[in-house]
C-alpha cells in the first residue's frame, strides 16, 4: 500500500506542476493583461490543488493534512479575491473607462 500511495503522490504532484507551468507559459505569452490573469489564476489554482492532494497521503494526520487543505483554500480565496480586482484596474487603466456590468 505505501508504494500506491508513493506512486500517487509522485503522479498528482508532477500533474500539479505541469499545470503550475502551463499557468506560467500563458503569463509570458499571452497578448494582454486579462488572459494573461486568466490563464495564470485557473492553471495555478489547479496546480496546487493537485499538489496538495498529491501531499495529504504524505502527511500526518489530522493536523498535517488540515494546513495542507488551509493552505489550498487561502490560495484560493486570495485568487478569488485579487483576480477581479487586478481584471479591473486592467481593464480601466487599458480603455480609459470603467468596464460593462
Amino acid at each position: 500500500m505505501t508504494i500506491a500511495l508513493t506512486l500517487f503522490t509522485i503522479i498528482t504532484v508532477a500533474l500539479g506542476v505541469v499545470f503550475f507551468l502551463a499557468g506560467t507559459v500563458g503569463l509570458l505569452r499571452f497578448p494582454d493583461t486579462l488572459t494573461r490573469l486568466h490563464a495564470l489564476t485557473k492553471a495555478d489554482n489547479l496546480g496546487l490543488g493537485l499538489v496538495v492532494l498529491g501531499l495529504l497521503p504524505q502527511v500526518a494526520w489530522p493536523f498535517g493534512g488540515l494546513k495542507l487543505i488551509a493552505v489550498w483554500l487561502l490560495a484560493l480565496l486570495a485568487g478569488a479575491t485579487v483576480g477581479p480586482l487586478l481584471g479591473h484596474a486592467a481593464w480601466t487603466q487599458e480603455r480609459g473607462r470603467e468596464p460593462p456590468p
